[in-house]
């Protein structure tokens, strides 16, 4: 079913998304390239959001008509990295394969270069075998950048992931 994704929008969290977030957070098919474990109950969800979602520098809900589908989260570097940044996102799992993260990403990305305007160079880590992932990145504009080889530990164990890149200077400003 074809989503109109004027209906995409990105807000910080919110207490009251504790629900919305379990619905997707407890599905390990969208935990399982994530860092963070599977979620069980609406008060792990409350807890998350209230100590993680809300402190956070730079994370989004991803939102169809106000509900919360899904995250973006910008990571800062500091001290002499300072001028880059990481970008991670996930989706529901029934909301995959309809644009929507594209659409999130895409609006992300300018706010991030407004909001955190020491930022240059956003970049993100994809595992080699997330191919849904490479793509929204290519979508946006990112360019797949290399190979590194395990690199990255997820729940235990090591991937290979493709690092991607786009740089504040590889945005076309608007008219």
């Amino acid at each position: 079913m074809a989503i109109d994704l004027s209906r995409v929008t990105l807000r910080p969290f919110s207490l009251t998304d504790a629900r919305d977030f379990l619905r997707w957070a407890s599905d390990v098919r969208v935990t399982g390239n994530l860092r963070w474990q599977t979620f069980t109950s609406e008060e792990e969800a409350l807890v998350f959001v209230r100590d993680v979602c809300l402190p956070h520098p730079w994370r989004r809900s991803i939102c169809i008509d106000d509900r919360s589908i899904g995250f973006i989260s910008v990571f800062p570097e500091t001290g002499d990295d300072r001028f880059k940044a990481h970008i991670g996102y996930g989706l529901s799992h029934e909301d995959w394969g309809n644009g929507i993260a594209t659409r999130a990403v895409s609006t992300a990305v300018p706010q991030v270069f407004n909001d955190l305007s020491h930022v240059l160079r956003l970049q993100a880590f994809v595992q080699t075998q997330n191919k849904a992932s490479q793509r929204v990145l290519e979508k946006v504009g990112f360019q797949k950048e290399g190979l590194l080889r395990k690199y990255s530990n997820v729940k235990g164990e090591i991937h290979d992931v493709y690092v991607y890149s786009l740089l504040s200077s590889d945005l076309i400003p608007l008219p």
